[in-house]
């Protein structure tokens, strides 16, 4: 930036490309869930899709500090990271409803970062794919990798157990820190924004704040992230509800935390 008679210019390197052609054996970075369009695009193509909300490099956080305030969303803050250590030919990036303004404030930094094509998208679509892994039986931290697997193809889950009968529940994004996700019950059924990932409707607000008020349910969000609000809020309005949010890691008070609540409310947390 720069003042110029008065007033604030933009002089953020613009990038190169307006349009990006995807090629085969493409290096993709995503951010978010893409549209449909987008994913089977690449999915046709051959291109290799990275997902950059996930940690994907074993890194200091600290190096984002150059681009983003340390109080950010980690998951964004994560993407920064990765961009910063992978070899990407292009990024898509969601900056619409269904990811968050942090989101599309972080575009712009990627743009001034990278000297590849910063796609932004708007995933407004309407058609659901179904939520069966949120509600089957199985390891909570197996559903949750393969919801977010799930994004990267045009098709919608498959898995090989029916519903079960839930006795707690998991409200929320998916957490950077996965391994909080050990302390649930197989029983668990997913809620909030992930059950929209998986139903491929990320900006679907009503799917989004559904919940089971006769479970348990643990309402998470990433600290710093504007779904806090609604997650509190939620949590408030839930008769069994725990409103919990975790920046980088799960802290082993955080852990400690989860394991009482889902005691007491008499939660057994059987083997899967």
């Amino acid at each position: 930036m720069k003042v110029e008679n008065g007033n604030m210019v933009n002089t953020l390197k613009q990038q190169k490309k307006s349009e990006y052609t995807i090629k085969p054996g493409d290096k993709v970075g995503i951010v978010g869930v893409p549209p449909l369009s987008v994913i089977s695009k690449l999915s046709e193509t051959g291109a290799v899709i990275f997902d950059l909300d996930e940690p994907r490099v074993k890194a200091d956080m600290e190096l984002t500090s150059n681009y983003l305030p340390r109080v950010y969303c980690a998951i964004l803050r994560t993407v920064v990271l990765n961009a910063l250590h992978l070899e990407l030919d292009a990024v898509f990036i969601d900056v619409g409803p269904g990811k968050c303004d942090c989101a599309f404030h972080v575009s712009t930094v990627l743009q001034d970062m990278l000297n590849i094509p910063i796609i932004r998208t708007r995933n407004e679509d309407k058609k659901g794919f179904g939520y069966p892994l949120c509600r089957t039986k199985m390891s909570l931290f197996e559903k949750m990798q393969q919801i977010t697997k799930g994004v990267q193809n045009p098709f919608p889950s498959s898995p090989d157990s029916p519903p079960c009968t839930p006795t707690a529940g998991f409200w929320g994004v998916p957490p950077r820190d996965f391994s909080l996700l050990n302390l649930f019950p197989c029983t668990t059924h997913i809620y909030g924004w992930t059950r929209c990932m998986e139903n491929k409707t990320p900006a679907d607000t009503d799917l989004e704040a559904v919940f089971n008020p006769h479970v348990p349910t643990i309402f998470f969000a990433q600290s710093f992230c504007a779904k806090t609000a609604l997650a509190k809020f939620l949590a408030a309005k839930h008769p069994k509800g725990l409103y919990l949010d975790v920046d980088v890691t799960c802290s082993s008070s955080t852990g400690a935390k989860i394991q009482a609540f889902l005691e007491l409310n008499g939660v057994p947390h059987a083997p899967c």
